[in-house]
């Protein structure tokens, strides 16, 4: 298994992340684009001591910017998001 830190890049606090917490035990992670399901389970155990039951996970395309006056068009990064439903009764705590 690989380092858990090189995993988990960090907890994204947003509105819709912040319901999924409040409602589903849901939280949203920015990972490593080539970790899988299982090392981000074991990552979240490994850095939370809490136990996930669920990972599902996305490739989210980074968006179009433009730049200098609209004359030059970039591109953030491409990311990879992964959603973790915690055992009932756990919470992770963001400060």
């Amino acid at each position: 298994m690989r380092d858990p830190l090189l995993i988990v890049k960090s907890v994204r606090v947003t509105e819709k992340g912040t319901t999924l917490a409040e409602k589903h035990n849901q939280y949203v992670l920015k990972v490593a684009p080539s970790a899988t399901k299982q090392e981000i389970k074991h990552a979240v155990k490994a850095l939370f001591q809490k136990t996930a039951i669920r990972v599902n996970t996305m490739q989210v395309a980074g968006k179009l910017k433009r730049r200098h006056g609209g004359q030059d068009m970039g591109q953030r990064p491409d990311w990879k998001k992964a959603i973790v439903t915690l055992k009932e009764g756990e919470k992770i705590e963001l400060v």
